[in-house]
């Protein structure tokens, strides 16, 4: 097997790496792409043969001399933090081979830095978490947004083996994807199901598995804006007007846009808001039970009742497991 073409692109990238850190170690080198020390020596002595001013410390590792630059371009230390936002945002809010195409680019953007600005954005790195809420992608399809991010580009149908939130079992649908959004803390794919004859949405976390196929399109399909603002126009809504204590507004003002909020009005201590509600019964009516000691319903009657009933369960259960 010709290792050729694999050398060129490893020293390429290790050249990305001493540009992109201001020291940098052998040992690191040789874990990143899984070959043993006495590789890296040799493609560092490639790199010095081709002109590349590497500086190497025994004990301390290899940096470039200062004021080599490859590409032209340069970026602000308030960019480069910016990067480092995005790159977590992307480690933990993106599947595993986009999180990892897009570690490949941030090494490109920091190459060009000054090794002072290095410094300080390393310094940022260790000290900026993303802790996302959930699993956003089901174990069995760790890389469910690049295989639809392609199949979008190429206009070709996916495959997915997608199991419904009250299903017993993953069902195979065929889908053409329009678009892809994150929304309550998922992400999910708009797309024609050809099982169902419809467009339909599938939440990333609940596909099994998924590939693409070389089948094209079968439709020419609006854009993902359309498609969302006609979906939520169809579906239909309850007027609900609460009020509640001004003091805890701050912490409805979380959750609210999930319940259709609409808009709001402060009365002295208290504020008066109005929704347009696709789940009272359930959604909203738990919700409000989170704050409800501060609050009260206006309208409708219809969630008083549902509040109550939920109210008189929860009692029971707490007298009951008392009891025991």
């Amino acid at each position: 097997m010709d290792e050729t073409p694999k050398r060129f692109d490893r020293i390429i990238a290790i050249l990305i790496q001493l540009q992109s850190r201001r020291i940098i170690k052998a040992q690191d080198l040789a874990e990143r792409f899984e070959v043993s020390l006495r590789t890296i020596y040799r493609d560092i002595r490639t790199l010095e043969a081709s002109g590349v001013p590497i500086y190497s410390e025994a004990g301390v590792g290899y940096s470039l001399m200062e004021g080599y630059r490859l590409p032209p371009v340069m970026f602000t230390r308030e960019e480069a933090a910016s990067f480092i936002a995005a790159e977590k945002l992307m480690q933990k809010f993106s599947d595993k081979e986009m999180a990892k195409h897009y570690e490949s680019a941030a090494f490109k953007l920091k190459a060009v830095l000054r090794s002072s600005d290095k410094d300080w954005v390393s310094n940022i790195e260790s000290s900026v978490m993303m802790q996302p809420k959930a699993a956003l992608f089901n174990e069995n399809a760790p890389n469910a947004l690049a295989v639809l991010f392609k199949s979008i580009a190429e206009k070709k149908q996916t495959k997915l083996l997608y199991r419904a939130f009250e299903a017993e079992a993953a069902t195979q649908r065929i889908i053409e994807p329009v678009g892809i959004f994150h929304d309550h803390d998922n992400w999910y794919v708009f797309a024609f199901c050809h099982l169902r004859d419809d467009y339909r949405q599938f939440r990333t976390d609940r596909i099994h598995s998924i590939w693409t196929t070389d089948d094209p399109f079968t439709k020419e399909h609006l854009s993902l804006e359309a498609y969302l603002k006609h979906d939520g126009e169809k579906v239909p809504t309850t007027r609900v007007r609460i009020e509640a204590d001004r003091k805890i507004k701050k912490y409805m003002d979380f959750e609210k846009k999930y319940h259709g909020f609409v808009e709001e009005r402060m009365e002295g201590d208290f504020v008066q808001m109005t929704f347009l509600c696709r789940n009272i019964d359930e959604g909203f009516a738990r919700w409000y039970l989170t704050f409800g000691d501060h609050a009260r319903i206006i309208e409708p009657e219809s969630l008083k009742e549902r509040v109550l009933a939920l109210m008189e369960k929860m009692q029971t259960k707490i007298l009951t497991d008392h009891q025991r």
